[in-house]
């Protein structure tokens, strides 16, 4: 596909992609301007008092666009009051309406909003679950079609000085894009390509591209291809960024900071949208968050940082080769294995009282997302008795023990057949190769796993050989330092290693020192910068271990590693929830069902469960969700096994039992 810098002016620095300007009425997207936050409402269209209240109060939260779903034309109509009423009460803020299947929909539409969005999978395009093989003729063929069925709405937006926005969906592909990419993010970003030539034959280009999906790392991908394949055609479109059907709750935000962030961090994006289970308006800190971070990263002062080429391929998602070794009895680290969770203390070594209370209190409990690595501090000589009486009093507790030593000359205590394993974490900036050594045969006579931070630059030859041949893998941490956010630390870090053919385990640390964000403190802020910094790296394939080190107390930390893992994708250790966010298409009350739902499945590990407000986000875009719970009419709901229906027009009322015993047909239930 090519290289990173076909999408990105680096991966080391976040340099703004260069767009055109693209206007949707007062509103300016792209070039320097700032990154623009958008919403959804969630009522019914036809209900002009309801969508006029609701746009109204996105607009007064900070929502700089609204979208308003238009599934008919009566639907699209409504548009041309609710316009009317909006402006009569003084607000400005453009509105956009929202079209699936109905060119017809979407010609009414454009009368009377600033923009329209199409999505090209099943705008006017044959969307029927078929296999089908084209021949090349055909193909053109149903391009032909295409380009007949889109040219209208093209030049009705051009007339009228609209703009338009091409949304793809993972999930919701064109039979055609099917058969030849498959469900795939090349093949979102073909699709969305095929309506953008068309639109530059008539000469019109107020577009903009979102490649949205629910898993960040498909969505990553997507709009890194779209982008590159921009480029290829010399193209220069906005992006709108999204994960869609991201769900509620913590997890919806963790998933959205990864997809989000990671591509702002890339310099890519210009208006976003944060899809919540929620109301609307909750929407609307979050996204505002994102946008600050971005404008914040792209101000800083543009000179390239030098680092080797990287390893990693940004269009293909590929763990980071690292050979497989073990921590303790139950734990291993590499490709093979998912990163591990450590947590760090919330006491002193002196506390050990405190210590084993909280450790035994969180591991009763999370026996699916237990603390596998304990950080503790060692700052002086005084606390090695503590360090001695913690380690015999958490056998059994934790399966190993990292101490992060203060104290240079302090060696690693001897190895104890009873007691958890050591991981020994030097604090030193390693540069002379004569301490190296001693501290590598330190650990070894100590038979503890040595881990070592480095800067992010270049290590000596002779570093290097110490590291190569040493008798157990030393695990790598970045040392954070000013200059270099720490995404691009981890990413230098990581091709110096493959540079020099070390394929050692890299530790993603989440601390206060080299924060992506560092001039907000609040918990917000924190499960966003931690989620961009892991989210990033785990979709590139870097990392082998993560802890949380900020966000509250020792459980807080362990609980929001393991949510970021999830929603990464790097290790799954609950149920996985797909939920879109409701709008006027919606047939059930979503924010309360979702829950229902949840309360019923959440126990079941390694299950993903869409839920989908209607057929619009149904089959097509619950991507790869086990099971889907889909409204298919007032008070009716369809249940799936994967992309295909198994029951139908099931009352709403019995609807959750129904899924409970569907998953216990397919035998994925267990008891809670």
């Amino acid at each position: 596909m090519g290289t990173a810098s076909s999408y990105c002016a680096s991966r080391f620095h976040p340099f703004r992609r260069k767009t055109r300007v693209v206007k949707i009425g007062n509103a300016s997207i792209g070039g320097d301007h700032p990154v623009c936050i958008q919403s959804m409402t969630t009522t019914d269209t036809l209900d002009v008092a309801a969508t006029t209240r609701q746009t109204i109060e996105l607009a007064e939260a900070g929502c700089e666009i609204v979208r308003i779903t238009a599934p008919s034309v009566r639907a699209a109509k409504a548009l041309g009051l609710i316009t009317l009423e909006v402006r009569k009460a003084g607000i400005e803020v453009p509105l956009v309406a929202d079209i699936h299947f109905l060119p017809q929909a979407a010609m009414e539409a454009a009368k009377h909003v600033e923009k329209v969005r199409v999505n090209p999978g099943n705008y006017a395009d044959r969307k029927k679950f078929k296999v089908r093989e084209y021949s090349e003729a055909q193909y053109e063929e149903e391009l032909e079609r295409l380009h007949e069925s889109f040219s209208p709405l093209v030049l009705r937006c051009k007339e009228l000085g609209r703009s338009m926005r091409i949304g793809t969906n993972h999930g919701s592909l064109s039979d055609r894009i099917l058969n030849r990419f498959g469900d795939t993010p090349r093949g979102m970003a073909e699709s969305a390509l095929e309506f953008l030539r068309i639109a530059a034959d008539h000469g019109y280009h107020e577009i903009i591209l979102s490649m949205k999906a629910s898993n960040p790392k498909v969505m990553i991908e997507a709009y890194r291809l779209v982008v590159s394949l921009m480029n290829d055609e010399e193209m220069d479109y906005p992006l709108h960024l999204g994960v869609t059907e991201a769900g509620d709750g913590e997890d919806a935000r963790i998933k959205s900071a990864i997809g989000i962030g990671s591509l702002l961090l890339d310099g890519l994006g210009d208006t976003i949208r944060v899809s919540l289970t929620e109301d609307p308006v909750a929407e609307i800190p979050v996204a505002r968050d994102l946008a600050r971070r971005a404008m914040d990263w792209w101000s800083i002062p543009q000179t390239k940082i030098s680092a080797p080429a990287e390893s990693v391929d940004p269009f293909d998602f590929r763990r980071r080769s690292c050979p497989a070794s073990k921590l303790s009895g139950t734990i291993g680290i590499g490709e093979k294995h998912p990163p591990a969770v450590l947590a760090h203390a919330s006491h002193s070594l002196e506390q050990i009282q405190e210590i084993v209370q909280e450790i035994a209190r969180i591991q009763s409990v999370s026996k699916d997302a237990p603390i596998e690595g304990l950080i503790l501090d060692f700052k002086n000589t005084d606390q090695r008795p503590f360090l001695e009486t913690l380690r015999d009093s958490l056998i059994g507790a934790v399966p190993f023990i990292v101490v992060e030593n203060y104290v240079p000359e302090e060696s690693p205590p001897k190895y104890r057949e009873d007691s958890p394993p050591l991981v020994w974490l030097s604090t030193t900036d390693w540069e002379n190769p004569d301490d190296l050594e001693n501290f590598l045969r330190d650990c070894e006579e100590s038979k503890c796993v040595p881990a070592l931070s480095f800067r992010a630059k270049p290590i000596a030859p002779e570093i290097a050989q110490l590291l190569r041949h040493a008798s157990t893998p030393p695990i790598i941490t970045l040392m954070p330092e000013e200059g270099t956010h720490s995404v691009a630390g981890h990413r230098i870090l990581a091709s110096i290693l493959d540079q020099h053919q070390l394929t050692l385990p890299i530790w993603i640390r989440n601390r206060d020192q080299g924060r992506l964000f560092p001039k907000d403190d609040s918990f917000s802020a924190r499960l966003l910068d931690s989620s961009i910094l892991s989210g990033s790296l785990l979709c590139d394939g870097i990392g082998d271990l993560i802890s949380v080190e900020n966000a509250g107390d020792l459980d807080r930390n362990r609980g929001l590693s393991y949510n970021i893992l999830q929603g990464a994708r790097a290790r799954i250790s609950k149920t996985e929830f797909v939920a879109c966010p409701s709008c006027g298409r919606t047939l059930f009350d979503l924010q309360s069902t979702t829950q229902r739902v949840k309360a019923a499945t959440g126990h079941l590990k390694g299950v993903t469960i869409a839920v989908m407000g209607c057929i619009v986000n149904g089959p097509g875009e619950m991507a790869d969700a086990d099971f889907g719970y889909v409204g298919s009419g007032p008070g009716k709901i369809d249940l799936y096994v994967g992309k295909n229906r198994v029951k139908s027009a099931i009352p709403e009322a019995d609807a959750v039992d129904r899924l409970v015993n569907l998953i216990q047909e397919e035998g994925k239930w267990i008891e809670a």
